[in-house]
């Protein structure tokens, strides 16, 4: 038996331009979370993916780390959630597992992360995790987010890392609802296949 031994994630290819294009200072939450929101939208536009944004940013410096976006139906991994992804190529560009090794780096994410994101997100190194949209949102939506314990917000304050929900999150919940109501849309599950 051959056993296949690696996966690749890579962003879409018209990330690199409209990166190099952004031009919003991300000093404040809102304006980090304008770029989550906008990288969820722009996924759904060129659908090369689902509804789903996430940027890291050193706190301090607001240095943007890496930026992901939701690629589960375009890559088929079911790990490729936008969090996952920009938190595995942050830490990656770092070169440690620890994202906090080198300085207080936050999270911020277009949705309140799934029950894999809150998991991965203590282990992380992160000191802050930020969304915008709710569970309840994406669920209406038609996505499966997953149980999490009813104090998930507490325990991640519990170890040290600070949360904020909410934030800018009519204009996250629009795109979540844009890509339910589109033609096409694929809301993965594994009893729907």
């Amino acid at each position: 038996m051959s056993l296949h031994k690696s996966c690749e994630i890579q962003l879409p290819d018209w990330l690199d331009e409209f990166i190099d294009h952004w031009n919003e200072p991300l000093e404040t939450i809102e304006q980090r979370m304008h770029l989550a929101v906008t990288l969820a939208a722009e996924n759904v536009k060129h659908h090369t993916g689902g509804p789903f944004g996430a940027i890291v940013v050193e706190d301090d410096s607001s240095r943007l780390l890496s930026v992901g976006v939701n690629l589960v139906t375009s890559v088929e991994l079911s790990l490729a959630h936008a969090e996952m992804v920009a938190v595995s190529l942050a830490q990656s560009a770092i070169g440690n597992w620890n994202l906090g090794s080198t300085g207080v780096a936050q999270l911020v994410t277009s949705c309140e992360p799934c029950a894999m994101c809150f998991g991965a997100v203590p282990w992380s190194g992160v000191s802050s995790i930020i969304w915008g949209a709710s569970k309840e949102d994406a669920e209406e939506a038609g996505f499966d987010e997953g149980d999490k314990p009813a104090d998930w917000v507490e325990s991640l304050e519990r170890r040290g890392i600070r949360t904020r929900g909410g934030v800018r999150h009519e204009e996250a919940r629009a795109v979540l609802k844009h890509y339910a109501r589109r033609d096409g849309a694929i809301i993965y599950h594994p009893e729907k296949h």
